[in-house]
C-alpha cells in the first residue's frame, strides 16, 4: 500500500470515528498527519496553499500569544493544543483531490453519522434518555455535542442529495452489509448498557469495528455505480433529523433550519415550501420534545443572558489577549452576575464571546476573517463545476455559525472535525481541477 493510499484510508477512519469517539479519531488523525509529513519530506506531496491559511495562521498565533499571557499558561497551552485539528483541512484537501475519494470519505462519515443518530434514538426509546435533564447523547460526552453532529450530518447529507445529478441506485453490497452489521452491534451494545455488563469494553470494540468499516469502504477496489451512495446518505440524514428532534437542543434546531433553508434557496427556492410544511406538521402534532422548548423564559435561556453579560465584563477587563484559552470555566464565578441561575459555566454559549473572552478581540477578527474566506471559497465553488462541494460546505458553515450564536460549538472537537471535512471539499475539488490541467 502506498503512503498516499494509507493516508486516505486513515482519513476515512477520521471521518467516521469523529462522530462516535474523539480518541479514535485523534489516533487516526495522528497517524494520517505523520504519513502526510513523511510524504512532504520525501517529495511525494506538496502542501496546498489555501486561501484560508492566512487567517488560520493569524488565529493560531494569537491563540498561542493569549495562552502565553494567560493567568495559567500551562493550562491555556494545554487547551490550545486543539489547534492541531486544523491540519485536517490540509490533509483532506490533499487526499480528496479525486471525486471518487471524496465520495468514499463522505460515505464513511455518513456511516458514522447513521450509527451516532441510531444510538441516540435507541437511548431515547429504550434507555430512559427522554427528559430535558437526561437527553440522548449517543457515543459522545455531551448531548450538545451530539446535537451539533446531528445538525452537521443532516446539512452535509442534504447538500449531497440535492446537488448531485447521480440517479438513485442500489447501495453497494459492502455498504449494506457493514451498516446492517454495525446496527446489529449497536443493538447488542444497547443490551450491554441496559444490563450494565461490559458496556465500556463493548463500546470500544464497536468503535474499532466502525473504524475498520470506514477503512474498508475507502480501500474497496470495486467500482461504485453513480448514485449508489444515495441510500446511505438518505439514511444518515433521516436518522440525524429524528435524533435532532428528540435532542431538545434549540440552538442545533435553529442551525439546521438555516443550513437546510440555505440549500433550498440556492438549489430551488420552491423547496422552502417543504421546510414550511414540515414546520406546520410540527405545529399541528405538537410533539412534547418540541413544545416544551418553545420558550425563552426557562432557566437555560435566562442563564445565557447572564453568561453573555459576564462575558462582556471579561472582555472589558482584558480586551487584547483575553484571560487565556480554557480559563472561562475557572474565572466565571468572579464575573457571574448574582441573578444568574447557575453558579458555574463551562463556557459562555456563544462562539464569538468565548473567543474574545479567552483570546482577545483580535482573535475574533481573525475568526471572522476565516469564516468570510471559507464562505467566499465555498460560494465560488458552488458557482463552478463542483456545486456539490460548495453547497455541502456552505450548508454546514451556516448551520454551525448560526448554532454558534447560542452555543460554543467551536470548542467541540467532534463538531470542528466534521466542519473541517465539509469545508475541505471545495478546496479538494479545486485541487483536482488544478492537477488535471497540470
Amino acid at each position: 500500500m502506498t503512503l498516499a493510499r494509507a493516508q486516505f484510508a486513515l482519513l476515512a477512519g477520521v471521518a467516521a470515528t469523529a462522530l462516535v469517539s474523539i480518541f479514535a479519531a485523534q489516533v487516526a488523525l495522528g497517524l494520517a498527519a505523520a504519513i502526510g509529513l513523511t510524504r512532504w519530506a520525501i517529495g511525494q506531496a506538496q502542501p496546498e496553499a489555501l486561501p484560508a491559511g492566512a487567517p488560520l495562521l493569524a488565529f493560531s498565533v494569537w491563540t498561542l500569544l493569549a495562552a502565553a499571557f494567560s493567568g495559567d499558561p500551562v493550562a491555556s497551552h494545554e487547551d490550545a493544543k486543539k489547534l492541531v485539528l486544523f491540519v485536517l483541512l490540509y490533509l483532506f484537501t490533499d487526499s480528496l483531490a479525486q471525486a471518487e475519494r471524496r465520495g468514499r470519505v463522505l460515505d464513511a462519515a455518513f456511516l458514522g453519522g447513521s450509527l451516532l443518530a441510531a444510538g441516540a434514538l435507541m437511548e431515547w426509546a429504550a434507555l430512559g434518555f427522554d427528559t430535558l435533564d437526561n437527553r440522548p447523547r449517543s457515543f459522545v460526552g455531551h448531548y450538545m455535542t451530539a446535537s451539533g453532529l446531528f445538525m452537521g450530518i443532516a446539512c452535509l447529507g442534504a447538500g449531497r442529495l440535492l446537488f448531485s445529478k447521480d440517479p438513485w441506485a442500489a447501495p453497494p453490497r459492502l455498504h449494506a452489509r457493514l451498516l446492517l452489521s454495525l446496527l446489529g452491534g449497536l443493538a447488542v451494545l444497547g443490551l450491554l448498557r441496559r444490563s450494565g455488563l461490559f458496556a465500556l469494553e463493548g463500546e470500544r470494540l464497536f468503535v474499532a469495528a466502525l473504524a475498520a468499516a470506514a477503512i474498508a469502504i475507502a480501500l474497496d477496489g470495486a467500482p461504485l455505480a453513480p448514485g449508489a451512495w444515495r441510500g446511505l446518505t438518505a439514511c444518515a440524514v433521516s436518522l440525524s433529523l429524528a435524533a435532532l428532534l428528540v435532542s431538545r437542543t434549540r440552538s442545533a434546531w435553529l442551525g439546521a433550519l438555516f443550513g437546510l433553508a440555505l440549500l433550498a434557496i440556492v438549489r430551488a427556492p420552491k423547496l422552502l415550501w417543504g421546510l414550511g410544511v414540515g414546520l406546520v406538521v410540527l405545529a399541528v402534532l405538537r410533539p412534547a420534545p418540541v413544545v416544551e422548548r418553545l420558550t425563552l423564559q426557562d432557566a437555560s435561556s435566562i442563564d445565557r443572558l447572564y453568561m453573555w453579560r459576564a462575558g462582556l465584563d471579561m472582555i472589558v477587563d482584558k480586551p487584547l489577549f483575553g484571560h487565556g484559552p480554557g480559563r472561562v470555566v475557572e474565572i466565571y464565578p468572579r464575573y457571574r452576575w448574582p441573578e444568574a441561575p447557575n453558579p458555574n459555566a463551562p463556557h459562555l454559549h456563544d462562539n464569538l464571546l468565548q473567543i474574545a473572552a479567552e483570546r482577545g478581540l483580535p482573535c475574533v477578527v481573525w475568526s471572522l476573517w476565516l469564516l468570510a474566506v471559507l464562505v467566499r471559497d465555498s460560494w465560488l465553488e458552488l458557482r463552478r463545476a463542483s456545486a456539490l462541494a460548495g453547497a455541502c460546505s456552505l450548508s454546514v458553515i451556516a448551520a454551525v455559525a448560526v448554532s454558534g450564536l447560542f452555543e460554543y460549538n467551536f470548542g467541540d472537537s467532534e463538531v470542528l472535525m466534521l466542519t473541517l471535512l465539509a469545508t475541505s471539499l471545495p478546496y479538494a475539488a479545486r485541487r483536482e481541477r488544478r492537477l488535471a490541467t497540470g
